[in-house]
């Protein structure tokens, strides 16, 4: 493998990562160090990276390439999954100097990647990767919170918890990072969002309040756990498939789109009134139904 530089982090509310907060979001302490990768060489030899470029022992990175050819433990870990690249935060004082003395001079582990075709990568979730690191007992960066459909002012609250490595009554650490393993933007990539805390109390304080943000709304997810079950997802499947004679993969926004389709045509009287004439945002109940199909139908997106 080679060097491949590390996602940018959206702002919570661009477009890129709109709808994030729809599903499962892991909520993440984000440390402010310096971003970092580890990699084996199609030779097997262990590389390292800083955000933009491969490190040698000239330019090192504050002292991370040398930390990471001398751990052991890491060095073991590649080489028991030679496929894995990780992302991590070498903590080295940057603007924030509340944390712990014990903390510096560490790589915290937050993404597991595997290179895919295409130039696309597989984000391993950390309910998967946590044990594989505890195994080698690797540093990595535990969640603040696992969140199902989040509200704004949840992610503020969770913002305001970040308390890892901060020394104690030095308030929180530089913010948070949102990742739903099950999210993919509307541009088919997989990005991850943050809240950075001098950033909201500077913009968000005085431009917005906290009494702007309201819980969402969840009728859609009710509509799609009553009615889009594995039953009606596989007969608009099978439907594709007897009408292609077979099924290629160019064939999924079809059944993404005919699924939506059969739902709000067939099912549209019985959700008013079983739901008694809700509200419902149209196009978060496409991105649920999307996230649903993907679920049941796995096989079809590998």
């Amino acid at each position: 493998m080679e060097f491949r530089r590390y996602q940018h982090l959206e702002r919570y509310g661009n477009d890129e990562v709109h709808d994030i907060d729809i599903g499962d979001c892991f909520i993440f302490p984000k440390l402010d160090g310096t971003n970092t990768s580890v990699w084996l060489s199609d030779d097997r030899s262990v590389k390292a990276g800083s955000r933009n470029t491969e490190l040698t022992l000239e330019n090192d990175n504050a002292g991370f390439y040398n930390s990471v050819i001398n751990n052991d433990n890491l060095i073991h870990y590649l080489h028991e999954h030679p496929t894995h690249r990780l992302y991590g935060e070498w903590l080295v004082p940057h603007s924030l100097k509340t944390y712990r003395d014990d903390a510096w001079r560490k790589f915290y582990i937050f993404d597991i990647t595997i290179d895919k075709e295409n130039d696309e990568v597989e984000y391993i979730p950390y309910d998967i990767y946590k044990e594989l690191l505890d195994g080698f007992s690797l540093e990595y960066i535990p969640p603040i919170a696992k969140v199902r459909n989040p509200s704004y002012e949840g992610l503020l609250k969770c913002l305001e918890k970040n308390q890892f490595l901060v020394k104690d009554g030095e308030g929180s650490g530089e913010g948070i990072t949102i990742k739903n393993y099950d999210y993919y933007n509307r541009f088919g990539r997989q990005n991850w969002a943050k809240i950075v805390m001098n950033e909201f109390k500077e913009k968000h304080v005085k431009a917005m309040g906290y009494n702007e943000f309201k819980e969402k709304s969840m009728v859609e997810e009710k509509i799609v756990e009553d009615y889009v079950t594995e039953a009606f997802i596989e007969k608009e499947y099978a439907k594709i498939v007897n009408e292609k004679e077979g099924w290629e993969s160019q064939y999924i926004p079809m059944l993404l789109s005919k699924v939506f389709y059969e739902l709000i045509n067939e099912e549209s009287w019985h959700i008013i009134k079983k739901y008694k004439n809700p509200k419902i945002d149209f196009k978060t109940l496409n991105n649920l139904v999307i996230q649903k199909i993907k679920s049941v139908k796995k096989e079809i997106f590998n």
